[in-house]
């Protein structure tokens, strides 16, 4: 005897393709970017292990896109490369930020971090690091090496791109 069941296909629809920013109203794309940072934060909560450089150069893109000033963080993480905490610490003015290692060491201390991954964005909206940037993330990571914590990463982020360091040999 045969079935007569039939069975659903079970592939995923994507209910998003072909969907263009020129489609969509302002409380539409409000609702989108909050929708993608709410995703983003799920990969990225304390305890989760960072899943791949690209994640995370997408959720500082969505999360620093926008900010008209410069600002400057770092995500902390254990020994087994799982995020700690997120912290923005220096907020700067449209092309700059004071760093001060001081406060980043003591951040990695008061958290117990084992390694850090730097972020910052450029409000210009162009990604390239400056001779400045290399100079504080070579600072940053002498005296993080003092106490112990590895720094794996700088991000420069635009809305547009971003750079990491470590993919440019820079750290």
């Amino acid at each position: 005897m045969k079935s007569t069941e039939t069975t659903e296909p079970t592939t995923e629809e994507d209910r998003f393709e072909g969907l263009t920013p020129s489609e969509l109203n302002d409380m539409e794309k409000q609702s989108l970017m909050a929708l993608a940072l709410a995703t983003l934060a799920e990969q990225h909560k304390p305890g989760e292990i960072l899943g791949s450089p690209e994640d995370t150069r997408r959720y500082l893109q969505i999360r620093l896109a926008d900010r008209k000033n410069e600002v400057f963080g770092c995500l902390l993480l254990d020994n087994r490369h799982r995020i700690i905490a997120m912290a923005e610490l220096f907020q700067g003015t449209i092309d700059g930020s004071s760093v001060h290692p001081r406060v980043i060491v003591q951040k990695a201390l008061e958290l117990n971090a084992a390694a850090m991954l730097f972020f910052h964005n450029h409000p210009s909206g162009v990604a390239e690091p400056s001779q400045a940037d290399e100079a504080i993330t070579r600072r940053l990571k002498e005296a993080l090496a003092l106490i112990d914590v590895r720094v794996l990463d700088h991000f420069v982020v635009t809305a547009g791109e971003s750079v990491s360091f470590a993919e440019r040999g820079l750290i």
